[in-house]
């Protein structure tokens, strides 16, 4: 089931992947929520499609299981707006399934964590990015799970802001696959083991 036109998912688990829309994003240190929501996508054996709500791509499927087989029942979602205004779609899919907070996981792209690292954790402030500030508001609260994917502070002067909304250097481009590969195992992590082992595993 790839399409998420029908029903809710009691017991489900939203894993949104945070993100700008469209090609030109596509390649910015914000979007890698993006990445991890489609490495975890071509884990399902399936690709995005609409939501009926318009407002983000959904998979359905289940994660987590040996195998490949059973697991976590999950919606993974790529909200169709820019970073913002993240909080509405997010909103409008939890009701829709009727997903709990506590079975949020958000998946983003985090200044204060060196690249090529990541920790995992549940609840807190949004330390100034505009996607978690949009879902803490929308959401009216913030304990949801966050996988912090690092993209580092940026190199001397720079404005923050332009360093998040500007591509991967070469180097890091090499090395970005396994990042985006251990921030979807430590989302699988986080369905099957729970926080307390995620983090023993990944925050490190």
């Amino acid at each position: 089931m790839n399409d998420a036109s029908t029903g809710s998912e009691s017991g489900a688990w939203l894993v949104v992947g945070l993100g700008n829309p469209g090609p030109s994003y596509a390649g910015h240190r914000h979007n890698v929520g993006y990445r991890v929501a489609d490495e975890l996508a071509s884990r399902l054996g399936s690709g995005f499609r609409p939501h009926k709500s318009g407002r983000a791509d959904v998979v359905e499927g289940r994660l987590g299981g040996p195998g490949g087989i059973g697991g976590e029942r999950v919606v993974l979602a790529r909200p169709r707006c820019y970073m913002n205004e993240t909080g509405g779609p997010v909103s409008t899919l939890a009701k829709f399934y009727k997903i709990p907070v506590e079975r949020i996981i958000a998946v983003h792209d985090e200044l204060d964590i060196a690249f090529d690292t990541l920790r995992v954790k549940r609840g807190g402030g949004d330390n100034g990015h505009n996607g978690l500030r949009s879902m803490r508001r929308s959401l009216d609260s913030g304990e949801f799970y966050r996988v912090r994917v690092g993209i580092g502070r940026p190199p001397g002067r720079q404005d923050p802001a332009s360093f998040v909304l500007s591509d991967y250097s070469s180097a890091e481009r090499k090395a970005l696959p396994f990042q985006v590969d251990r921030a979807a195992d430590a989302v699988e992590s986080l369905l099957t083991e729970g926080l307390e082992a995620t983090q023993s595993r990944f925050n490190s």
